[in-house]
């Protein structure tokens, strides 16, 4: 969920800065994943200033350039050549000094730095709105309105909005948390409780609302009472379709909901404002002025706002008029009587609607909204019309409306509050923490909650209808324990636990030695999600794929079929953020299904590597990531679990440029290649990515089953041999490493290539290696003799199967 820093701080009576908001949110359970500025204009046109163009002459060295003298409001002017073919003497104008920084819409940020072009000398940039992000054109400079005072700082004129935007990962339990007031309110029970003070969250104002006597001539009739318990409307008539005000639009945007227009973006920002679902009827298209909300019969027809017809099911509640359905209840409205630029008079509509219902009507059609999203959660039922009056009052005030009758409220049986009983030993139980009872109190009072009964050893409290998920006492105890706050939990000074024995030790102990080893060498560990985005992948991965059916957004729908994608959206999320030498791994599971019912699960080690291995420094000059870096990992690896006798063969991986498949036994154990240009393209990731991936289950099995054996180191030393030898410029070395081991030399110990040239003298499609060779016999030591006998056996093999020319 999105949460907007300068929208939470209207309902907060006190200013707490956005990293101190950020440590009580995730203090209480709101756990902040990121906490990001947001700008409406990349940069905010910090530095920019109004200009006024007094000479514009030609370049004497260049057809298309110009020659300008700028005024920006101080002594001398600025001397600034530029391409754009509109600019001309006189006009008011956007410059960027020597020393200002812009931010284009499609590359990276420039600092302004004095420049010669063409010969002449420029001293800052007149400015086209794709250079500062005010647009997307580059037909020419952007020309200000005359009457811009020169020198004036361009943000003074365009206000662009700044805000800070909280991720909160919220847990299904916590739907009185899905809005700024609902937040607000949890932070102000957290103050109070911490501070010794009493803090109220602010409520919305509904001070423009005035009520009317007139009965509604839009008659509401409820035919399913338990798929809807409440139905609150009023009738607004004589709105004007507009624009939504700036402030509204840039609160919106900054939670990334898109402005569409004035009726529309109020019932959006009361539902992210309170929580409550809105929806708005153009009340001249409602049939016979009646509203009926009913079940329809299996298959029945119904155009939706996107203009598909969908074919309803029997279990869809559904907002009728007098002929036919008009909009799927709390999910999606129709197309006829949704809020179209001619409309003047609107029902506006407030509803309780059954969260299963919603959640299983919502799932069926496909139609994952943000309304759905909010009832599949539970309302508060006994705030319908109140957030119908706020909303009725922001309509009056931005769209001209007139409201020209009372609420209509048909609320056939209306609900009691939950009552629970707490008994404090249950809460020292459950919380290890002995809490007094003026404490327990305060917390809930500050949360809503009423008390009903104190004892000596128990409290009886009424549930707020905003908490409909609070139906136990232990949900009052995690209610309390969140509010003091997660961080202040008691760690006992002992805990009693069961032995148990490890029957797949090996498996976490393999993992540990790995993880550690990746650690040291400068890697971090992540751990991306496993539901992830289809449009990621081939049409050919996705016929094996398991795909969601509840996903709760379109974006993630499928369980992942590989690594690659979700690891490609963590480096370019740290790309984005200036992170650009960056070496990760991770241990995760890959999912496929053969269609027949049938689902696996493989578990993985993946490496992803992209940027610079070493910086700049007085020792010498950075050193790239490469392919052959993320090749030595892998052996590394492989040998870290005790397994040798490697072979390789090419990579036919299609994601990979170039790369190389790892096998044992002929068994494929790893790949490893260079990402294509095209699936990084995806994810707008520019730097090459190097890729490797382990099937790790079936490496942690063979590694289970190898005998580690243990030898007296030799006393004798190494001999070590150099051999050069020209061979064909496409030959690979693995083929030079199998003839040297088809030889069969025991006191072989290590062969390893050391050198690569190639030359046009050395002939054509050549190339020359050196290759060193490290003997010894652990009982003796060895005489030149053999040595060179060894050594003519390898050549003689060499020139017989490879056609090699040894080098003297």
């Amino acid at each position: 969920m999105t949460i907007s820093y300068n929208w939470l701080s209207e309902y907060l009576p006190v200013k707490i800065e956005p990293e101190k908001l950020s440590k009580i949110l995730t203090s209480i359970g709101l756990e902040v994943e990121s906490l990001e500025k947001y700008e409406s204009i990349p940069g905010s046109l910090k530095g920019l200033v109004v200009g006024e163009v007094i000479e514009c002459i030609q370049h004497p060295n260049a057809d298309k350039l110009k020659l300008t003298k700028v005024n920006i409001g101080g002594s001398d002017l600025l001397k600034i050549v530029c391409g754009a073919p509109n600019v001309a003497s006189g006009q008011k104008v956007i410059v960027a000094q020597v020393g200002v920084t812009i931010h284009p819409l499609k590359s990276e940020p420039i600092t302004m730095k004095v420049a010669k072009i063409r010969g002449e000398e420029s001293y800052g940039m007149i400015c086209a709105e794709d250079e500062i992000g005010l647009g997307e054109s580059h037909a020419g400079i952007f020309v200000l309105p005359d009457n811009l005072k020169t020198g004036s700082f361009v943000a003074d004129y365009f206000k662009p909005y700044e805000d800070f935007v909280y991720e909160i990962g919220l847990t299904p339990n916590h739907m009185d948390a899905m809005s700024h007031f609902g937040v607000a309110r949890d932070v102000c029970a957290y103050l109070s409780h911490h501070e010794n003070k009493e803090y109220r969250a602010k409520n919305p104002s509904v001070n423009n609302f005035k009520a009317v006597t007139v009965n509604s001539p839009i008659s509401v009739t409820i035919e399913n009472t338990k798929g809807c318990q409440r139905y609150s409307a009023i009738l607004i008539k004589g709105i004007k379709i507009a624009p939504s005000p700036k402030w509204m639009q840039d609160k919106l945007k900054a939670i990334g909901v898109r402005p569409i227009n004035n009726i529309v973006d109020i019932t959006n920002y009361v539902l992210h404002e309170t929580g409550q679902p809105l929806h708005a009827f153009d009340a001249d298209e409602i049939r016979g002025e009646k509203i009926i909300v009913k079940n329809l019969s299996q298959g029945t027809p119904f155009i939706t706002l996107d203009e598909k017809e969908r074919k309803l099911n029997a279990e869809d509640l559904m907002i009728c008029d007098a002929e036919g359905p008009i909009c799927i209840a709390g999910v999606f409205g129709g197309l006829k009587s949704g809020v179209k630029d001619s409309t003047q008079n609107i029902f506006l509509e407030s509803a309780w609607f059954n969260p299963n219902d919603v959640r299983k009507t919502s799932i069926k059609h496909g139609l994952r909204t943000d309304a759905a999203a909010h009832f599949e959660k539970g309302m508060d039922i006994s705030n319908t019309v109140n957030v119908l009056k706020r909303a009725a009052s922001l309509i009056k005030e931005l769209a001209g409306g007139e409201i020209t009758s009372s609420i209509v409220d048909v609320y056939p049986k209306p609900n009691e509050k939950t009552q629970i009983a707490l008994k404090y030993h249950y809460l020292k139980k459950l919380s290890g923490k002995n809490y007094h009872p003026d404490t327990v109190k305060a917390i809930l009072l500050a949360l809503g909650f009423e008390m009903v009964k104190e004892g000596m050893d128990d409290v009886r409290i009424s549930v707020p209808f905003h908490k409909p998920d609070i139906t136990l006492p232990a949900d009052v105890v995690e209610e309390i324990m969140r509010i003091d706050g997660y961080d202040n939990i008691q760690i006992p000074s002992s805990i009693t636990i069961s032995p148990s024995v490890e029957t797949d030790k090996h498996l976490s102990s393999y993992k540990e030695k790995i993880s550690n080893y990746l650690v040291a060498v400068g890697f971090n560990e992540i751990f991306t999600n496993s539901i992830t985005n289809s449009a990621y992948f081939t049409s050919e991965e996705l016929e094996h794929a398991v795909k969601m059916i509840n996903n709760l957004s379109a974006e993630l729908n499928i369980m992942r079929p590989s690594l690659l994608e979700t690891g490609l959206e963590s480096i370019a999320h740290n790309l984005n953020r200036k992170n650009a030498n960056l070496r990760f791994f991770e241990f995760g599971k890959t999912y496929s299904t053969s269609g027949t019912g049938k689902y696996e699960e493989t578990n993985h080690l993946c490496l992803y590597t992209t940027g610079k291995l070493s910086e700049d420094s007085w020792k010498g000059k950075s050193v790239n990531t490469d392919f052959y870096y993320l090749k030595g990992l892998c052996n590394t690896i492989i040998q870290l679990t005790g397994m040798h006798n490697l072979s390789y063969k090419n990579s036919e991986n299609p994601k990979f440029e170039t790369g190389l498949s790892i096998h044992i036994n002929n068994q494929l154990i790893a790949e490893a290649g260079v990402v294509k240009n095209k699936v990084l393209q995806v994810f707008d990731i520019k730097p090459p990515v190097f890729f490797a991936d382990f099937n790790w289950d079936l490496l942690s099995e063979m590694a289970s089953k190898n005998n580690i054996e243990f030898k007296e180191l030799p006393k004798q030393l190494p001999v070590h041999r150099d051999l050069s030898l020209v061979i064909d410029k496409t030959l690979a070395y693995i083929e030079v490493e199998k003839t040297i081991q088809k030889v069969n030399l025991d006191k072989l110990q290590q062969v390893e290539l050391f050198d690569v040239f190639e030359n046009e003298k050395l002939g054509a499609n050549k190339k020359s290696i050196a290759v060193s060779f490290s003997f010894l016999d652990e009982e003796k030591t060895l005489t030149d003799k053999e040595v060179d006998t060894m050594m003519s056996r390898i050549t003689t093999a060499l020139e017989r199967d490879l056609s090699a020319e040894i080098r003297k």
